[in-house]
């Protein structure tokens, strides 16, 4: 049983559209709204992608750059409060979050497909060398 559900967890950490497939498909279910759906996958699958991305590049290259991912994170989200504060004087946080946190999911998807696919044609041009 435990490692069934280790299986499935490494699962979801290297494969995250996954996961956003999964809980879109329940959301669609339980709510009508589309983009309602598309909002929570999103929000789920940016937690994973936290930590997938930088296991990803860890798998490829070698290292550990999941500090690296974070303080990238913490320095996203100063600029974007300090933008809000500037614009509006006064903060709503939880507005404030969900903006950072669906950026962070955009930036982060798309640095998953790049490691992805730069590693893919890594892989190729290794192969094709040997």
């Amino acid at each position: 049983m435990k490692t069934m559900i280790q299986y499935i967890v490494s699962t979801i950490i290297f494969f995250p559209i996954i996961l956003f497939f999964f809980t879109y498909v329940i959301w669609r279910k339980r709510k009508k709204s589309n983009i309602q759906s598309i909002g929570r996958a999103s929000d789920v699958t940016t937690f994973v992608l936290f930590f997938s991305v930088p296991l990803s590049i860890s798998s490829l290259w070698g290292g550990n750059y999941s500090g690296i991912v974070f303080i990238v994170a913490i320095f996203i989200a100063i600029i974007f409060t300090y933008i809000d504060w500037r614009t509006k004087k006064e903060i709503k946080i939880l507005s404030l979050f969900k903006k950072i946190w669906r950026l962070f999911f955009i930036l982060l998807t798309l640095s998953y497909f790049v490691i992805w696919i730069v590693g893919l044609i890594q892989s190729i041009i290794n192969y094709v060398m040997i």
